[in-house]
């Protein structure tokens, strides 16, 4: 009883501005969480953590040597963080940097309009496969890559099968860059990625599954590939390769990852939400049997 009421002390001597700074602090937490949670971002994360615990050990067992160690580890832990993960931390930076207020706060693009982005998309990929012309499609989402803009070309067009075909086009001045697609628009072409260096990599992919892998690596974009030579649509996300997708397996490959459902309650909406989960696993059942 005594514990409880040490717990309930603090909350009897807040003020509003308490509450204000804690929700404020929440909703700041949860804004920028899915924008760091990257392939990168996630290993920095992972090295503090285990560091913080392995100190934590050290103390607690008594292990003076390694305790010393550590402790010398951290005195300079700052600024060999800074050396260590210093690409990360500019990649990270500039995310942030080139997210714009009116993103952070609103949502993204209607669904009815990203379901017509990549419906274009798969018929240009379903006809670049069967001709075997070699295609790298990037969708940004919460991350604007404007870092990537620089590298080609900017473009500002509308998302159809014929530009996509156009840019790709083994003869076009921009066939052998990245298309980069952003809130429903092709933003720009010709653009450089960076080239993941992941030993879990076939060695038969080329230079075209690299540059997605890595660009999924860097970033929470959703990257299409389409093999030069084999024509087979691959599908990068998150640092993970999905390779010989049919184009109906990559149609809803995009939509779960670029128009996801928004949850239902299931107090306020039991059948709503039943019907959802039915929905749900019956696509997931449909992917697995295509693959």
């Amino acid at each position: 009883m005594e514990a409880i009421q040490n717990l309930m002390q603090p909350l009897t001597t807040m003020v509003w501005s308490d509450y204000v700074d804690i929700l404020l602090v929440a909703f700041l937490i949860y804004k920028l969480l899915p924008m760091l949670r990257t392939p990168s971002i996630m290993r920095i994360a992972r090295t503090v953590l285990a560091i913080v615990v392995i100190a934590w050990i050290t103390d607690i067992a008594k292990l003076h040597t390694i305790s010393f160690i550590l402790n010398q580890f951290l005195a300079v832990g700052l600024l060999a963080f800074v050396i260590l993960f210093q690409p990360e931390l500019r990649r990270m930076l500039d995310h942030l940097g080139n997210v714009k207020l009116r993103n952070f706060f609103s949502s993204s693009k209607p669904i009815q309009e990203m379901d017509a982005t990549i419906a274009q998309t798969v018929m240009a990929c379903e006809i670049m496969s069967r001709e075997k012309i070699g295609a790298l499609i990037v969708f940004a989402r919460e991350q604007r890559l404007e870092e990537y803009f620089k590298t080609g070309t900017q473009i500002d067009g509308q998302v159809s099968e014929q530009l996509i075909r156009n840019i790709f086009f083994p003869k076009a001045s921009l066939h052998d860059g990245a298309m980069i697609i952003r809130d429903g628009r092709v933003a720009a072409a010709g653009c450089v990625l960076p080239l993941s260096d992941s030993v879990r990599l076939s060695a038969d992919l080329g230079t075209r599954h690299r540059a997605g892998v890595g660009m999924s690596e860097a970033s929470d974009a959703v990257v299409v590939i389409v093999s030069e030579e084999t024509g087979t649509i691959s599908v990068a996300v998150g640092g993970m390769l999905k390779r010989h997708l049919a184009p109906q397996t990559l149609e809803k490959l995009l939509q779960n990852e670029l128009c996801p459902v928004e949850e239902i309650d299931r107090e306020k909406n039991p059948v709503l939400w039943l019907k959802q989960k039915i929905m749900s696993s019956a696509k997931e059942a449909e992917m697995y049997e295509e693959k």
